[in-house]
């Protein structure tokens, strides 16, 4: 729900003078006015809802003795152009210190559209302002009153009563009335009453698109960031569940690397127990099972061990030639190589200690002109 209080801020004569400022004011609940009234009855009409579930705001209206309106043309104006015009000449006509007023104008939505402009003071906002916080209320704009009052039939006047003041509405301007000037201000034009419904209706939809806001310029409200509480509550528990899963992650990865680690060492238990070996770990039954694998001459001290790599590595150095190959019954496989140049033997060393063999050569010069070096291979990494 939608909820609107527009509330009348009082003349600035009543909020400086002894007078107990009773403004007039008007709810809106989506559209349509549920209470008016001209006295303290706004304070109930406006207690805020504890769940927060409407769409709360506050219009004020500023007093058309305190802010006249006036509605100039620029037919040939973009509208930004026309509102930018407007402001300068209403400065321009306007009486006092140029720094003490605070023009504004509205800007029309099609170009050629009048330009609705107002003239006030930065005092009278002070004590506007300072009488709406005073209230502990904060409005989201402030509208001249006179800016409400649709325009007139050609060739006519309004006289509308908006919020307990009387106002005249000609085609370019809306003012207090005064019964002693407003014939004079009519000439041969009639003075008409607006009818009562027409104004709420006019009124409404002030409150759907303003025609100005005086709360711009120096005035506008600073943009205010506010953290909901659901929000961060949410923000925290989100927080907190974050750690902890940043913490199970290594935790589970730990338990189901120890759980697959004992699973294999069972594994290995238990392959050695076929093969005759009884032992309480996997590491002392892979220890025997070396032992046993090198008695026999087979195991990683087989010949095809250190054999396999070498080969490997000769076929990466197609200019490296096999001239001897023996093996040892410690797993020391021995062998000579030659080749056209040193580097193409060592290119084959180097292939083998980046397997992990420890390797060691004797370089010599062939009868052939080849290079050659006699190289030893440890089985065992």
């Amino acid at each position: 729900m939608t909820r609107t209080l527009l509330l009348w801020l009082p003349p600035l004569a009543a909020i400086d003078g002894e007078n107990d400022a009773r403004p007039a004011w008007l709810r809106v609940d989506d559209g349509v006015i549920v209470d008016s009234g001209q006295d303290d009855g706004w304070v109930d009409a406006w207690e805020r809802p504890q769940d927060g579930a409407s769409d709360d705001r506050l219009i004020a209206l500023a007093p058309v003795a305190d802010v006249p309106l006036r509605w100039l043309h620029y037919p040939d104006a973009a509208p930004a152009q026309a509102a930018a015009a407007a402001r300068l000449d209403a400065l321009k006509g306007s009486l006092g210190d140029a720094a003490a007023l605070h023009v504004v104008a509205g800007q029309p939505a099609d170009a050629g559209q009048a330009v609705p402009v107002a003239v006030t003071t930065h005092a009278a906002m002070t004590l506007w302002t300072g009488w709406l916080a005073a209230q502990g209320l904060t409005a989201s704009a402030i509208i001249p009153a006179a800016a409400t009052v649709p325009p007139p039939e050609p060739g006519a006047l309004w006289l509308a009563e908006v919020g307990g003041e009387a106002i005249v509405r000609t085609d370019d301007r809306a003012f207090l009335s005064d019964p002693e000037l407003d014939p004079l201000i009519a000439g041969d034009r009639s003075i008409a009453s607006l009818d009562a419904a027409q104004m709420r209706e006019a009124l409404l939809l002030s409150l759907a698109a303003a025609p100005l806001d005086l709360l711009s310029g120096a005035w506008k409200p600073k943009r205010r960031w506010s953290v909901d509480p659901a929000l961060l509550r949410l923000a925290k528990r989100l927080l907190i569940a974050l750690v902890v899963v940043s913490l199970l992650i290594p935790v589970i990865y730990a338990i189901r690397l120890t759980s697959d680690t004992s699973r294999a060492d069972e594994a290995t238990v238990a392959a050695a127990k076929k093969a005759g070996v009884t032992a309480s770990d996997a590491e002392t039954a892979e220890a025997e099972l070396d032992r046993r694998l090198a008695a026999a001459g087979g195991g990683p001290l087989a010949f095809s061990v250190p054999a396999s790599a070498l080969y490997d590595a000769l076929r990466d150095a197609p200019g490296v030639s096999l001239k001897t190959l023996a093996h040892r019954t410690d797993g020391t496989l021995t062998t000579t190589l030659a080749a056209p140049r040193i580097d193409d033997v060592n290119q084959v060393l180097l292939a083998l200690q980046a397997r992990g063999y420890r390797i060691t050569a004797q370089p010599m010069a062939g009868t052939d002109g080849q290079q050659m070096a006699n190289v030893t291979i440890r089985a065992v990494p």
